[in-house]
């Protein structure tokens, strides 16, 4: 957990990281910005100086105000990002995973965008020396690449980001400060007047929003990546990026001003540079969009690992391939972006097509970062009329650049919302499907079955299923545990054991907690573990556990021990077996048309993702699986009508001498015995 000193300490390694990191995405925005906005249309000079109006006060009131002053301070123990800030705030209202699912979808829609739009931009720069060149092949190779690598951990790549982006941020400066430099009246681009003026008094000014929205699309980044970074790092190297950034973007619109009436047939970014350094200029530009590629794709990841933690996504399989915080592989989603990204290419073919998709789906993040960010400072008891001040003021910059993007629909936008608009789907089936289960769970407390436990475990009639058996229980309460599994130990097969474990997982709104508590209900017997991990933490039980043996056995809290009596003699710890419980949907269920749907999509994406022994990192020799029918709502009003009616005694039926007691209603129906 990182203190606010932690977070807000700078240092010259820190500030390398934030440029290599976070910075890759608004910091490539110079390769296509003009060129959205110009379009085919001829090159105005009010166009020009009211765009570059407009991008001035984008990056300062968007980026620099909304993000680098106030959303940052919104850490959660020194992380950000949307579901970490959604994990701040959704204790205190349910409607708050709204905005967080479709601020997910999207940022997560964005990651298939971003890398064919910067990489295409960087590479067509060849086109300036060879207009005939190829560039599709290109961009599907290094897209590629990119993508094969990550499963090899970019621990040693991403230590050159940082100088590579200095290198990059530095061309942009010196390239701007060559072209300002020949024209210096260009400069008057910075007085809001000339923003409002294309806005209002431009024909289709308005429109041209959409493309003056490109230059701020990596602003989510720099909160995503606080953890990374700390606030102190991103809020010093964003004066130096800013600074870069509006120096190159200047040069650019001087660049323009002096072809004004002519079709623009170059891209102005390449346009500012001497002829000699264009190939080095169209590598260095490469280089800097694989970069802001690799920031979208292991954002992407993260997002994801988190999503699973908070119930929005299926478990799929993750892994970490360098001992480095924080850094995760997710194969199944990594081969889903390359298949995006591959699609992405070959539907749109050049970046400036691309442009119709691109900026849609992240204006849609930053109005639910907006809402989540209000309600995070109503929690923190800020002034409501500063809390009602900013949401107008940011709705009103935001839904502006929302249906200025939304002209881009009819012409590629679709894509980013259809794809957006699936992830969405995905996570509200799985987060109301896990709302569902929990609801319908049962609860038994372990006190009650202390004795009978102890009675089962020395019953020597019933063969030993194992030394040490363990359960996964979803019951967070130390003294309670799902009645499927008192069902499971007693009567679906009883299960004699010496001592009965159960493990429970609990995930904390803390991104990094690791804790445990122990609950000894019955010395050598019955033992009660709830471990309390952070929302990024991977859960390897096995791992987690074993070192919770350790301790207990260090403190005298547990004999592990096999008590088969040849082996005690030996000292030869005991046999473990895992019991993991597979539900899967009752024939016997009633349900509404939502709620029925809700279900079986649930379980035919879960028949395609990890098990929960998988998930739990368990060893697969030592686990048990236990299909369990989860009824919902069982069929009502079920008429059968008896042929043979059952032998009578004086008026009355035989009295039973057994019912079986504490049956789960997940489970098949008790077996009566009559005398």
């Amino acid at each position: 957990m990182e203190s606010k000193h932690q977070t807000d300490k700078v240092t010259p390694a820190g500030l390398l990281v934030a440029l290599g990191i976070i910075y890759g995405d608004i910091g490539t925005s110079p390769l296509y910005v003009f060129k959205a906005i110009i379009g085919n249309a001829p090159i105005q000079a009010n166009v020009v100086y009211g765009a570059l109006s407009c991008i001035v006060w984008t990056l300062t009131l968007q980026t620099t105000l909304k993000y680098v002053v106030l959303t940052l301070r919104a850490d959660n123990n020194g992380e950000g990002g949307m579901f970490s800030l959604f994990a701040l705030v959704r204790r205190h209202a349910k409607w708050l995973v709204v905005p967080a699912i479709i601020g997910g979808s999207a940022l997560l829609a964005d990651g298939i965008i971003t890398p064919p739009m910067s990489i295409s931009s960087a590479v067509e720069g060849l086109k300036q020396i060879d207009p005939g060149i190829q560039t599709i092949p290109i961009v599907i190779g290094i897209i590629t690449f990119l993508f094969i690598i990550q499963g090899f951990g970019t621990q040693l790549v991403g230590k050159a980001f940082g100088p590579m982006m200095m290198v990059w941020f530095s061309m942009l400066a010196i390239l701007g400060l060559y072209n300002v430099s020949g024209d210096g009246a260009i400069l008057k681009a910075i007085n809001p007047y000339y923003a409002y003026d294309l806005l209002v008094n431009h024909p289709g000014g308005f429109w041209l929003l959409g493309g003056v929205f490109l230059c701020t699309t990596g602003a989510e980044a720099l909160y995503s990546d606080l953890g990374h970074c700390g606030r102190g790092n991103i809020r010093i190297s964003w004066i130096f990026v800013k600074t870069c950034l509006l120096l190159n973007y200047f040069g650019q619109g001087a660049w323009l001003i002096t072809h004004e009436g002519k079709q623009l047939t170059l891209s102005p970014f390449y346009a500012i540079m001497p002829q000699w350094f264009l190939l080095p200029g169209i590598a260095i530009a490469t280089m800097a969009a694989i970069i802001a590629s690799q920031a979208l794709i292991s954002g992407s990841f993260t997002l994801i690992s988190e999503a699973i933690r908070l119930n929005f996504w299926p478990k799929v399989r993750l892994v970490y391939p360098t001992l480095q915080k924080g850094q995760i592989y997710v194969p199944s989603v990594n081969w889903l972006l390359w298949a995006g990204c591959i699609g992405v290419v070959m539907y749109f073919r050049e970046s400036s097509n691309m442009e119709a998709a691109y900026g849609l789906a992240i204006t849609v993040t930053m109005l639910m970062t907006t809402v989540l960010l209000c309600y995070y400072l109503y929690t923190k008891r800020v002034s409501r009329f500063v809390i009602y001040f900013f949401l107008i003021v940011y709705l009103g910059i935001e839904l502006s650049f929302l249906v200025a993007n939304l002209e881009k629909f009819p012409h590629g936008g679709w894509v980013s919302l259809m794809i957006g608009g699936m992830l969405i789907t995905v996570m509200y089936i799985w987060f109301n499907a896990h709302r569902i289960k929990q609801r319908l769970t049962q609860y038994v407390r372990l006190e009650d079955y202390v004795e009978p436990t102890k009675a089962l475990s020395k019953d020597v009639s019933i063969p030993k299923y194992a030394t040490h058996l363990v359960f996964l229980t979803n019951a967070s309460r130390l003294s309670e545990v799902e009645s499927t599994i008192i069902y499971s130990i007693f009567q679906k097969r009883p299960k004699r054991a010496d001592i009965y474990w159960f493990v429970h997982v609990d995930t904390t709104d803390e991104p990094y907690t690791m804790e445990y508590k122990v609950d000894v209900l019955a010395h050598d017997d019955l033992i009660k573990i709830n471990f309390r991990l952070g929302f990024r933490v991977a859960p390897r039980i096995n791992l987690f556990f074993r070192k919770v043996l350790e301790e207990m056995v260090k403190h005298g809290e547990v004999d592990i021990t096999s008590r088969y009596e040849s082996l005690s003699k030996q000292q030869v710890i005991g046999d473990f077996r895992f019991v993991v419980f597979e539900r899967f949907l009752s024939y016997e269920n009633e349900l509404p048309l939502l709620e029925r749907l809700t279900m079986d999509a649930y379980f035919f994406i879960k028949h395609y993702t990890n098990s929960d022994d998988k998930w739990f990192g368990l060893d697969t020799s030592a686990v048990k699986i236990e299909k369990v029918p989860l009824v919902i709502r069982s069929v009502a009003n079920v008429e059968l009508k008896r042929l043979n009616p059952p032998k009578m005694k004086n008026g009355k039926c035989k009295k039973p001498i057994a019912v079986a007691k504490d049956l789960s209603p997940e489970e098949d129906p008790p077996l009566v015995r009559y005398t």
